[in-house]
């Protein structure tokens, strides 16, 4: 796994001059300039690139001190990707309770303090001399998260605490998964019906994906009709199927199966509310329908 790093290996220049006042006359004195060596690094990462609704995401803060010097009881702040909207704010990821686990130099110690009042908040973190703290915890995608493609969800991390003279960050940019998301439903119409009496069975299929399922998905509904149906006829989208050239069928078992590729069901579509930054869902749907004769 490889760590994204924001370095703080640097120095900080200061400068200061002072002034003396006498007998209604003021003259400064030389400017005298120092430099603060910053020993804290920080990075930020996570164990997966890409996100989809509701999925859960393992973040990763490591922070090394390169000092002689510890740091301790130091606070972290993450912002869950937070922005601003309507008259408040909304958070693209929210904190899995219980999941936060943190290590010094590779052993894990108690769980520090996490307050979720305003983003994240983890505090009691100590660095020691020359070695390393880690933060590992979990956070859940929301309905506040983007789920059109070319969406991404970047997530930053601040330390602060007695010693640290600069903000010290991190950030980590997350992908939105770019693939169809189908589910399937099915109906009978009608439910009671005489021997030898036709039915319907419905086929709804719904993409909750930012993208098309196109022929390259080679999507394929597959069933075994029991009772048997004869003489069907099959449509899709209100187009009627070809056996064969669309799908297959036997009368002798009742197996019937699309063609691969010829299922296609279009994107959904994602409205944000401009007020609260909840993202509502419209899938995109196609429906399959198989009529015939029990036999």
């Amino acid at each position: 796994m490889k760590l994204k790093t924001e370095d703080y290996y640097k120095l900080i220049t200061f400068t200061n001059q002072a002034s003396l006042s006498y007998n209604n006359t003021v003259t400064n004195s030389n400017v005298t300039t120092g430099q603060i060596i910053e020993v804290l690094s920080i990075s930020k990462t996570s164990l997966q690139t890409t996100y989809s609704a509701d999925d859960t995401v393992t973040f990763i803060i490591s922070i090394v001190n390169s000092g002689n010097t510890p740091f301790t009881n130091i606070t972290l702040n993450d912002n869950l990707a937070g922005y601003t909207v309507g008259n408040g704010s909304a958070y693209p990821l929210s904190y899995v309770e219980n999941s936060v686990r943190y290590f010094v130099n590779g052993v894990m110690q108690s769980a520090p303090a996490v307050s979720t009042a305003v983003a994240l908040v983890i505090s009691g973190i100590n660095i020691p001399a020359g070695g390393n703290a880690v933060v590992v915890y979990e956070a859940r995608i929301t309905k506040y998260a983007p789920l059109e493609a070319n969406s991404t969800i970047t997530n930053a991390a601040t330390i602060e605490g007695a010693g640290i003279t600069t903000l010290i960050s991190a950030s980590e940019t997350l992908n939105i998964e770019e693939e169809p998301q189908l589910t399937i439903s099915k109906s009978l119409s009608p439910t009671t019906v005489s021997e030898n009496g036709q039915i319907t069975y419905t086929f709804v299929i719904q993409n909750y994906g930012n993208t098309a399922a196109d022929a390259d998905d080679n999507a394929i509904i597959s069933d075994i009709f029991s009772p048997i149906l004869g003489n069907i006829t099959v449509q899709f989208n209100s187009a009627t199927w070809a056996p064969t050239e669309n799908y297959t069928y036997s009368e002798e078992t009742g197996a019937f199966a699309t063609v691969a590729g010829q299922v296609t069901v279009p994107a959904a579509t994602f409205t944000q509310n401009a007020q609260t930054g909840e993202v509502s869902v419209e899938p995109g749907v196609s429906v399959l329908t198989v009529t015939g004769t029990l036999k």
